[in-house]
């Protein structure tokens, strides 16, 4: 077994093809966990609710979204939003940004977490 599990993990390497323990997300799951977002976010350009618009957020520094009002915790953060800053802050967004105006409880699972991220990567463009 252990002979059949190295070839198998020799040859995925020599093709150049990533190992994960989890496979990546998938966006079309992620569409759906963005259900729990839209109530409060947009992905349009310059579209805010309650919560700022989305579009543009990878790469984008946190508290900095066009006519948007921040609380001066968001704003003094010093994140820029990169799908490593999501992956912590989506858990627990209070944990992350203690004083953040968004009160969402979280996403606490990591397979969904990546399907939303998945997802954001290609809606908020």
């Amino acid at each position: 077994m252990k002979l059949a599990t190295g070839i198998a993990v020799g040859a995925v390497l020599a093709l150049g093809m990533p190992i994960a323990a989890h496979a990546a997300g998938d966006a079309a799951r992620g569409k759906a966990v963005f259900l729990q977002c839209r109530a409060c976010h947009s992905l349009n350009a310059g579209q805010n609710g309650v919560g700022p618009s989305l579009h543009g957020l990878i790469g984008r520094k946190a508290g900095t979204a066009p006519d948007f009002a921040y609380s001066p915790f968001m704003k003094r953060s010093g994140i820029t939003w990169t799908p490593d800053e999501l992956r912590s802050y989506l858990p627990d967004p209070q944990a992350k940004v203690p004083g953040t105006k968004m009160t969402f409880v979280g996403i606490k699972d990591a397979q969904q977490v990546e399907d939303l991220l998945a997802y954001l990567m290609e809606a908020t463009k």
